[in-house]
């Protein structure tokens, strides 16, 4: 007798330390749930914010040739991405740096200053979304408003 799937997906859960109720929809045979991420804070360990005013998500699909990268810039507001092709390391100005691949998700520090370079083969596409509030940016290059 096969084992339903909600049963096979619980010790995944277990192990990597979420807990069902992570999961957004009920696990069924037709509906397959794989949690990526939950987390209070950034990939450095700096606790997440939401900012004040009038709440707005954005999302964006990001392509990074190879060889690319982004620039230094900041995000003032939490976002996550993941890594849907490609290879991308993210690193801080104190020489921090995480690594991410296809199909690694992460969520991104907060006003800090940091580096997106593609360190694949093939162009790094992820998508992202900002938890930012109306009117505000979503991201900030190195010099500009005093950064």
């Amino acid at each position: 007798m096969a084992t339903p799937a909600r049963f096979l997906l619980f010790p995944w859960l277990l192990a990597f330390g979420l807990p069902a109720a992570v999961q957004a929809l009920e696990q069924t045979a037709a509906i397959k749930v794989e949690p990526l991420l939950q987390t209070s804070s950034s990939w450095d360990g700096t606790a997440l914010h939401y900012p004040a005013g009038q709440a707005q998500i954005s999302g964006m699909l990001i392509e990074i040739a190879v060889g690319g990268q982004t620039g230094w810039h900041l995000h003032p507001v939490p976002s996550f991405g993941m890594v849907l092709e490609g290879e991308l390391e993210v690193s801080l100005k104190d020489g921090c740096s995480k690594r991410i691949k296809a199909g690694e998700a992460l969520a991104e520090v907060v006003n800090t200053l940091h580096n997106g370079r593609n360190t694949g083969t093939v162009p790094v596409k992820l998508v992202v979304f900002y938890a930012g509030s109306e009117g505000q940016k979503l991201s900030v290059k190195e010099g500009a408003a005093g950064h």
